[in-house]
């Protein structure tokens, strides 16, 4: 890992510690949806955070449609499905609820897919919404505004959870690039998945939970690290954020 990677993922580290580390424990008590949900993001936005937060607890998948200050590919969409341009936006085709508004759209979450209430942990609050500002800004705002980018016919897939650092660069760098991308949650469910990878706190053989998204990007790619993508556009399947970033920029950066 290069020295300049190795600073961004410290800064990576730091948002995560200023946003409490929310975004990493998956509930198991939680209903599947049928098809994914679609939600319109802006990465460094921390009112989207918030339900990107919401949506790791409760292991659900989202194509996220990002919509950088600038971007042109998506907003416009945005903007028709609502009376005003403005951030987070859920649609979920699987009631046919469309929501704005971070903390309607969390309670909207718990109360479709979990089991009522969201944690007090999770609701959004003003104080939230600051410590997740201070955060973007320890990243540089990286993920706000657009990049000039190529267009991908397919969505991108990224196996991910809200507060992995090295998820968030690649995150990031899809929001900039208006790169669509299906978000798949893996977050952690018991305390053997503390921890890196390479390195978690339980020794021995990783066995995640049986049924549960972890288990099933065990069964598909052999093993459970994230960040993890797969592009259908050009067949490429990439772990480690650094090889992740050099491909976006190869691929799609103008």
């Amino acid at each position: 890992m290069s020295l300049r990677h190795q600073a961004q993922v410290a800064a990576s580290v730091l948002a995560s510690t200023l946003t409490g580390w929310r975004g990493t424990r998956a509930l198991t008590d939680v209903k599947p949806a049928a098809q994914p949900l679609i939600l319109f993001d802006i990465e460094a936005c921390p009112h989207c955070r918030a339900v990107r937060q919401a949506l790791t607890a409760l292991r659900l998948d989202v194509l996220i449609q990002p919509c950088p200050k600038g971007g042109q590919r998506f907003r416009g969409q945005a903007q028709a499905l609502s009376a005003k341009t403005q951030f987070p936006l859920l649609v979920d085709p699987n009631t046919g609820k469309t929501l704005q508004e971070s903390a309607a759209i969390v309670d909207y979450l718990f109360a479709t897919y979990g089991q009522g209430a969201a944690p007090q942990r999770l609701r959004p609050s003003r104080w939230m919404a600051s410590l997740g500002s201070l955060a973007s800004a320890s990243r540089g705002l990286r993920g706000l505004s657009a990049r000039p980018a190529k267009v991908a016919a397919q969505p991108l897939h990224l196996w991910s959870f809200e507060s992995s650092p090295y998820s968030r660069l690649v995150r990031e760098r899809l929001c900039e690039l208006e790169l669509p991308y299906v978000l798949h949650n893996l977050g952690k469910e018991q305390f053997a998945d503390m921890g890196p990878a390479r390195l978690r706190v339980r020794p021995g053989p990783y066995k995640p939970l049986p049924d549960g998204p972890r288990a099933a990007m065990l069964r598909r790619v052999g093993r459970v690290q994230v960040p993890y993508l797969e592009d259908p556009n050009t067949g490429s399947k990439l772990f480690e954020s650094e090889d992740i970033l050099a491909y976006l920029e190869r691929q799609y950066a103008l």
